[in-house]
């Protein structure tokens, strides 16, 4: 990587159950120039999450404050709580050249979409709506409503993946990074964004 390269955006959705944490985690063992971006949340944590590593967690007062201070990217309702990307921390390490991952819902990769044309979005979909109802009450998470909730909502999510740049199918996680992997290089080689390195060989 070229040290005067600009970071991408790069925007993962899914169904709540496709596996986006895993593949995310996948991909950023593969490459040192991505890095996640945490969610700001009104969600409880779960027993495993830590504040500040998983989400930060905040008050819906809190949240509403930075909302409308322009202090978050995108901000958005899923299953009762609120959700958003802070501004700062992803401009920030984009021109530290570092990629920023972010792992957002269908709404807020509508708003990324809309305020950053260059992100490149990618909806990971689970291989069948059996696996995806497996995965979800193989966590021990969640209520069986709270579980129903969940799959209508996936319905609704993935009916939108055509607005997507890509789909990836996550039947094996190790697959579908390198897929995502794939994608973040070529993206990465764009000539609209390398032409000015040609200027730099041409002079040196």
């Amino acid at each position: 990587m070229q040290m005067n390269e600009k970071g991408k955006l790069l925007v993962i959705s899914g169904p709540s159950g496709a596996g986006k944490s895993t593949v995310i985690g996948r991909l950023m063992e593969m490459r040192d120039d991505v890095c996640f971006s945490v969610s700001v949340t009104t969600r409880p944590p779960r027993p495993t999450e830590q504040e500040g590593v998983d989400y930060f967690f905040v008050s819906p007062q809190r949240f509403q404050e930075l909302a409308e201070g322009g202090f978050l990217l995108e901000h958005a309702e899923y299953v009762g709580n609120r959700y958003g990307t802070p501004r700062g921390y992803v401009e920030q390490r984009m021109l530290e050249g570092k990629s920023v991952i972010l792992d957002i819902e269908v709404q807020g990769a509508g708003q990324i979409s809309r305020n950053c044309p260059d992100a490149i979005t990618v909806f990971i979909l689970p291989p069948s709506g059996e696996e995806l109802e497996r995965r979800l009450r193989h966590r021990n998470t969640d209520a069986d409503e709270t579980i129903r909730q969940r799959l209508l909502q996936a319905k609704r999510e993935c009916a939108e993946a055509g607005k997507y740049d890509y789909i990836v199918i996550n039947d094996d996680p190790g697959a579908a990074a390198a897929e995502v992997n794939a994608i973040l290089t070529a993206e990465k080689c764009r000539a609209a964004d390398r032409i000015k390195l040609v200027t730099e060989v041409l002079i040196s």
